[in-house]
């Protein structure tokens, strides 16, 4: 299945933009509760005008939540990012660590967060267990768990590791694009045949068509 998934979504990425781990870091803790999209039209003011740790750490919170205020929950948003920036300063000489361990000791990073910017910033692998993929995961039947950890855990034992990064942007992309969680597009699914799930939408092509979307997402 993540063969298949390969060769449909060969250009298969990250959908936020960013140029560094900084703001990667920043745009994945905007992208809570929030589309990439939405995210994509915020950071361009952000990334401007907040250019390092420190930037972010003396940045004046109501401004800041002005800007970020339409990804949503901008006040907690404003918390993590405040706090995420003085403790980049006062523990990593302002800089973002490229380890698990130390990145998930940040406020308002966890352990999806962390292994967003690991994979797509560091190039180590990790794997994002976000709404997607816990449901494809469970649909595949490569998982029962419900837990995010857990299913990290064995979705890792199941796919090799070098591939954890691109398996999780080719199953998000999946998500997105056809295996919808109310009606996926089954008659078009190019996993249909090895899917414990199939039927669970519409198997007829034509039907199945009209269900396919295609990005950016909003």
């Amino acid at each position: 299945m993540n063969r298949i998934l390969a060769e449909t979504y060969p250009d298969a990425h990250c959908e936020l933009d960013f140029s560094n781990p900084l703001e990667l870091l920043v745009a994945t803790i905007l992208s809570a509760q929030c589309t990439d999209k939405r995210v994509n039209m915020v950071t361009p003011v952000v990334f401007a005008k907040y250019r390092t740790a420190a930037d972010y750490a003396s940045a004046d919170r109501e401004e800041l939540e002005g800007i970020i205020r339409s990804t949503g929950f901008f006040r907690a948003k404003t918390n993590s990012i405040l706090g995420m920036a003085q403790a980049l300063c006062d523990r990593y000489h302002g800089e973002v660590p490229g380890r698990l361990k130390d990145l998930v000791t940040l406020p308002g990073v966890g352990r999806k967060t962390a292994n967003v910017v690991l994979g797509n910033a560091f190039d180590v692998p990790g794997i994002t267990v976000d709404t997607h993929f816990q449901r494809l995961t469970r649909r595949f039947g490569w998982t029962t768990e419900t837990d995010p950890v857990k299913i990290e855990r064995v979705v890792g034992d199941l796919i090799p590791k070098r591939d954890w990064t691109m398996m999780s942007h080719r199953l998000i992309w999946h998500g997105r694009r056809i295996c919808h969680a109310r009606t996926p597009a089954c008659g078009v699914c190019p996993l249909a045949a090895l899917c414990p799930s199939h039927g669970t939408g519409p198997i007829d092509q034509a039907k199945a068509a009209k269900l396919v979307r295609t990005g950016p997402f909003s």
